[in-house]
């Protein structure tokens, strides 16, 4: 039986006689979606499905898979398509999956700093999952500070000493304002931190510390401009930016703000800003006070966890020895990567490369992702410490150990000759402890001490990835201007929200909480700037015409398919001395890349890549082939033709801004809709091609023609086509002359 020749009629009563069957299986209780279990889900859609205004195109895939008696992940995969059809995409849930989910998040966004209200909605997702009343939370952070519970019980006895007139605490804090309201509560709490870190001293050194409590101010470093309520800042005379916060705190006057859609996602944006502007920070410490009611938190890579939360009146010495562990822990115990030292005013590494020991100076930040969860990948220009001349470049990300090691596949385009890609220097798996066989730096064990999140009060096991799990890349937003030392690693459309074929999952006896870990890899030599920073077309021409070259030359003689073409992945070289390379564009970032036996498909299904240049058959999740990575050099080229007027002015375009909150199956038909028609399609470049790239009209639809009318067939030829286009494109004058 094909779904096609069900009469409307009786495919209404198929599909909602499905959509019962699936809520009276026990995993539709047990899967979740944007918050909710599936089973709610699916009573909506009944009630739509009911409807006269229903589009049965949402549950055919549905029908097709049960039909075809598909295996189980693949049906609820369907669920999930019919479901976002109508439904923004969810939540990323645990993941069995070698990559990162497909997800809207603060890596994903064009020009984000422009889109303040879609923004704090992507953020939401950005945020991951968030537990709460963690058992041990406050033993795992803060049980390993010397002296702690010592000097904590003799400063609350202090605070308790009735000898004097007036006494800091009695049946409660004695100046706690009743109202609780943000002014003096801010001041409240200045006043008993300080009156804190007095006493303190004479227990052991405690670091000078400043406080933040200007809430009605923005921090600088951060392009939304946000207010923060309160904050530990790194010292007294620090200066209002987010790259001197230690610890964020969120204050509400209602102890029933305390939820996830009020101070929990406000602490969540706080961390957020600390992340981007603390480039070796691996997590972060921070509290909410609701009320009297406080909360600590620790985010990372993962999302957000929590202690149970208590009465600040009612466990006077539990708040005092919170605030004591805040002002004396050292910097590894707040966050910071301990494997970066200083070094002649400068900071450092120390790698052990070939067995010979070696210290790698860094010379500047180019890059971190925005964002919180996912690989948060950080780039650093740097050099040998005995060979100042050798241009290397440090990036640190935060992989699912179930992925291939980059620095491995480096390795391996190395020692093959693969041209136009960056050559392979040093990688490691970081360690934080000297190097001790135990110590990987992952989140788990490394930084969660090894929490049990399942014991969370609000956790609920998930076990399928959704089709929203496609791997995005997590890379930063194109368009997201920060400082100029910081866009060689800024990356327009969802690089962090990227994924590969499911397995089974056992929901009786579920996997463990997902992990990630560590990585750093240097390489070397090709250093230089994203694409669009090419100073003339030409250049920018000859650089996309290089890249194409070097994915060829990847998959030919490695088998290495990239998969995650984008603006932030093409790269401009740069000679430090000023002259002209012999080459100018190459490739990086092969997160994503897998190995393939053949140029055709890939054989990972699943949506890989950075949303705005995602083709349009991974968007409808076919496997990702070396045609798709090529569809995506197109949809670059399209894409900086509209949003740069040149190396040094960028735009933002709501039409196209979009295309990083829409559904995955919009954006596939936004895409088509593009590029279907040649007459709509050149008035779509005439419309919207800034004037410095409009000469570029003609040559980008001739690419257009080269890579979609092929009739759907492989073409192994297409990339000497395309660079043909290219190369002939550079000759034409109006591209040559201003």
């Amino acid at each position: 039986m094909k779904v096609e020749s069900i009469e409307s009629t009786y495919l209404q009563n198929i599909s909602i006689d499905l959509i019962l069957a699936l809520q009276h299986l026990r995993v539709s209780r047990l899967l979740l979606f944007t918050g909710k279990n599936l089973f709610n889900h699916l009573s909506s859609l009944n009630i739509a499905i009911n409807s006269e205004a229903f589009d049965y195109e949402r549950v055919k895939p549905l029908l097709r898979a049960v039909i075809a008696k598909k295996p189980d992940e693949e049906i609820w995969a369907q669920v999930y398509y019919a479901l976002t059809e109508s439904t923004p995409p969810p939540r990323p849930i645990a993941s069995h999956f070698k990559q990162t989910p497909l997800s809207r998040n603060m890596g994903s966004l064009v020009s984000s700093s422009e889109r303040r209200i879609d923004t704090d909605d992507v953020l939401k997702e950005d945020l991951g999952p968030m537990y709460v009343d963690i058992p041990g939370f406050y033993d795992a952070f803060f049980g390993r500070i010397p002296d702690l519970e010592m000097a904590s019980k003799a400063i609350f006895k202090m605070c308790c000493d009735e000898s004097g007139s007036d006494p800091l605490f009695r049946e409660g804090w004695t100046e706690w304002p009743g109202d609780a309201n943000e002014a003096s509560v801010l001041n409240w709490l200045k006043k008993i931190i300080t009156q804190i870190a007095q006493w303190a001293q004479n227990y052991r050194q405690t670091p000078a510390r400043g406080l933040w409590i200007e809430s009605n101010k923005s921090l600088d470093g951060s392009t939304a401009q946000r207010k923060l309520d309160f904050a530990i800042l790194s010292h007294p005379e620090a200066e209002a930016h987010w790259s001197q916060v230690l610890i964020p705190g969120e204050l509400k006057s209602n102890p029933k703000e305390d939820r996830h859609t009020s101070a929990w996602f406000e602490i969540g944006k706080y961390a957020r800003e600390v992340f981007f502007s603390q480039d070796t920070r691996r997590f972060v410490l921070a509290f909410t006070l609701c009320g009297s009611l406080i909360r600590l938190w620790e985010f990372d890579r993962l999302g957000g966890i929590a202690s149970t939360q208590f009465d600040i009146n009612k466990d006077g010495f539990q708040f005092v020895s919170t605030i004591l562990g805040f002002l004396w822990m050292d910097e590894k115990d707040l966050g910071f990567d301990s494997t970066f030292t200083s070094f002649n005013d400068a900071r450092c590494i120390k790698i052990v490369r070939n067995g010979t020991p070696e210290r790698i100076v860094i010379d500047k930040l180019i890059g971190r992702v925005g964002c919180i969860v996912g690989r948060a990948t950080t780039c650093w220009k740097a050099h040998p410490e005995r060979d100042p001349s050798t241009i290397l470049v440090i990036k640190d990300s935060w992989q699912y150990p179930e992925r291939d090691v980059e620095g491995e596949l480096l390795r391996e385009v190395t020692e093959k000759g693969v041209c136009n890609v960056a050559r392979y220097y040093y990688h490691e798996t970081v360690r934080v402890d000297d190097s001790v066989d135990d110590s990987v730096d992952d989140i788990q064990h490394g930084i969660r001490k090894g929490l049990d999140i399942t014991k969370a009060s609000n956790y609920k096991t998930q076990g399928l990835h959704t089709p929203r799990n496609s791997q995005v890349s997590q890379g930063s937003t194109a368009g997201q201007k920060r400082s100029s030392s910081q866009t060689g690693a800024r990356l327009p459309s969802s690089k962090r929200p990227r994924s590969e074929s499911p397995i089974k999952v056992d929901l009786v006896h579920p996997s463990p909480p997902q992990n990630r870990i560590h990585r750093r890899v240097i390489v070397r030599d090709y250093y230089g700037k994203p694409i669009y920073k090419a100073g003339s077309r030409v250049v920018l021409l000859a650089a996309l015409e290089d890249c194409i070259r070097g994915h060829e030359s990847l998959l030919r003689k490695t088998g290495i398919l990239h998969r995650d073409i984008s603006i932030n992945n093409l790269m401009l070289m740069i000679n430090e001395d000023g002259s002209n390379p012999s080459q100018l564009g190459f490739l990086i970032d092969l997160d994503l890349a897998i190995k393939v036996q053949r140029e055709g498909a890939s054989g990972a299904k699943g949506k890989t890549g950075t949303r705005a240049f995602m083709a349009i058959g991974v968007l409808r999740g076919y496997q990702h082939s070396f045609e798709h990575d090529l569809e995506s050099f197109f949809w670059v080229l399209f894409w900086i033709c509209i949003h740069y007027n040149g190396p040094d002015e960028e735009r933002s375009v709501p039409e196209f801004n979009k295309w990083n909150i829409v559904s995955i199956s919009e954006l596939a038909k936004l895409k088509i809709g593009t590029i279907s028609d040649e007459e709509f399609f050149i008035e779509i470049l005439t419309q919207n091609f800034t004037p410095y790239y409009k000469p570029l009209i003609p040559w980008v639809n001739r690419l257009r023609r080269v890579v979609f009318d092929r009739n759907g067939r492989e073409d192994k030829a297409l990339y000497s086509r395309m660079r043909e286009v290219l190369c002939e494109a550079q000759k034409d004058p109006d591209i040559m002359h201003a």
